[in-house]
């Protein structure tokens, strides 16, 4: 099974990858797999949706009346998002039914980036070629929402844990990303941030063979919905680039390493690149609180808390008003009905 490059920018290592790093590093945590429940599949195929989407029927409207409620009585509120709010455009999550870790794939961590050049050629190959792809993802009828919220002045900021900078694609304006963006590249050297885009045209311009074979599996993912193999191209050094198509989500498998992929160095100070978002094992300023500690923190202040998710999450205790359901189905509604109220 092939390496992969997740859609929000991590990298996976392919299962016999991880039982060589397990071999080397015995003290290195496993990470469990989550079956696919082919009901679950066959729902979110039957409305359109990818298969990581979890299946959750239409809000009723006593649950859509009561978040209305909510915010009416708590204009400007906070409001803290996850990938559940990207995963209709297309980005999966890591542990829902059919998401990252459904096929016992495991991100890159931040100590394995840093640990060799290889490892970092490997990361940015596959980044390369998923990239065509990801950065062409569009915000998805929640992320609009949520910006005519904000426009209205119902909601007020957003705090988001995703980098796929869907909220500001949408219309948001205050967006505050926990984990870093994808849109950036920063050197680990000198701290030096340059645009994502800028980053990849260099890289294209170093590795023109992977850069016909990553267009060439950009455009087979436009046109089907499946597996397949684009390619085999040759990379420098004869090294083979091959990138099996698994689905029009943003994410990319390649079979080889490609060993020869050129990456640019750092243009201020010869350091490394390393895309702007927190990998998994990474450090974060001690002033970025995690999503659940502000949530806690807010509510140690009094304040109320409402919670629009499929599945439960930690916060769940804390909640003055769960609803279970899809962001894509609900907060357009509610969007609509305050756009009706202020018509009134």
């Amino acid at each position: 099974m092939a390496d992969r490059i997740l859609a929000d920018g991590s990298f996976v290592a392919s299962p016999s990858l991880l039982e060589q790093a397990k071999r080397s590093d015995p003290g290195r945590k496993s990470v469990s797999t989550v079956p696919e429940s082919s009901s679950t599949l066959a729902a979110a195929a039957a409305e359109g949706l990818p298969a990581f989407v979890p299946h959750a029927p239409p809000i009723p409207s006593r649950d859509l009346d009561a978040l209305e409620s909510f915010l009416a009585a708590h204009p400007q509120c906070l409001v803290i998002t996850g990938a559940g709010v990207s995963t209709e455009s297309r980005i999966p999550d890591y542990r829902s039914p059919g998401g990252a870790y459904s096929t016992g794939f495991k991100p890159m961590t931040h100590q394995e980036f840093l640990r060799s050049e290889r490892s970092r050629s490997r990361y940015w190959a596959r980044s390369f070629a998923g990239w065509y792809r990801y950065g062409a993802v569009r915000p998805n009828p929640a992320h609009a929402a949520l910006a005519a919220l904000q426009a209205g002045r119902w909601v007020g900021p957003i705090v988001t844990q995703n980098v796929d900078g869907l909220h500001q694609k949408g219309g948001a304006a205050d967006v505050l990303e926990l984990h870093g963006a994808t849109r950036r590249v920063r050197c680990l050297d000198c701290g030096t941030a340059r645009d994502r885009e800028e980053v990849q045209r260099e890289l294209a311009a170093l590795n023109p063979e992977a850069d016909r074979v990553a267009r060439a599996a950009a455009a087979g993912e436009d046109r089907r919905d499946g597996g397949g193999v684009v390619g085999p191209g040759k990379g420098r050094e004869g090294d083979a680039f091959r990138v099996p198509v698994r689905r029009p989500d943003g994410d990319v498998e390649l079979q080889d390493a490609c060993e020869g992929f050129r990456v640019p160095p750092c243009y201020v100070c010869g350091g490394p690149l390393k895309p702007d978002v927190v990998f998994f094992g990474d450090s974060v300023p001690p002033a970025v609180w995690s999503a659940f500690r502000l949530v806690r923190a807010a509510k140690a202040r009094g304040a109320p808390l409402a919670i629009l998710s499929i599945g439960p999450t930690r916060a769940d205790d804390l909640a003055d008003l769960k609803i279970e359901a899809r962001a894509g189905d609900v907060l357009p509604k509610l969007a609509h009905r305050f756009r009706k109220r202020r018509a009134a």
